[in-house]
């Protein structure tokens, strides 16, 4: 039997603000969620460690390929100041990315991210 006192998504205060201004297309919610001085780490990305501020560009042309872009959160865990993310985003490729045309295909991404928050925002991830 499941325990429905352990069924509610429970979502920290910066990742919700942060996935709303995603949603909504306010990149500028960045400044209240991550620390001004934060680490970014990327996978497969030119640049391993990214500033807010390399941060902000990448997700600006991200939401300019996939305007219609919708993440979503699907697992959160957390332990002192470590937090896991499993997330999920959807959206149609409609602009292009970096050196690649646009295609018009709908996409499913997935992903985990591993947060090192301090005071409720994000040092690294």
């Amino acid at each position: 039997m499941i325990n429905q006192e352990n069924t509610t998504l429970m979502i920290s205060a910066y990742e919700q603000k942060w996935v709303d201004g995603l949603n909504s297309g306010n990149i500028s919610m960045a400044d209240e969620v991550f620390q001004p001085n934060c680490v970014i780490y990327i996978n497969d990305n030119p640049q391993l460690d990214l500033s807010l501020d390399n941060l902000r560009q990448m997700i600006a042309g991200l939401l300019g390929s996939f305007p219609d872009l919708h993440f979503t959160i699907d697992d959160q865990f957390a332990t002192g100041e470590k937090v896991s993310i499993r997330w999920t985003a959807k959206g149609t490729y409609t602009g292009p990315f970096a050196e690649i045309p646009a295609t018009g295909i709908a996409v499913e991404i997935e992903g985990l991210i591993i947060d090192h928050a301090i005071n409720g925002r994000v040092a690294k991830r």
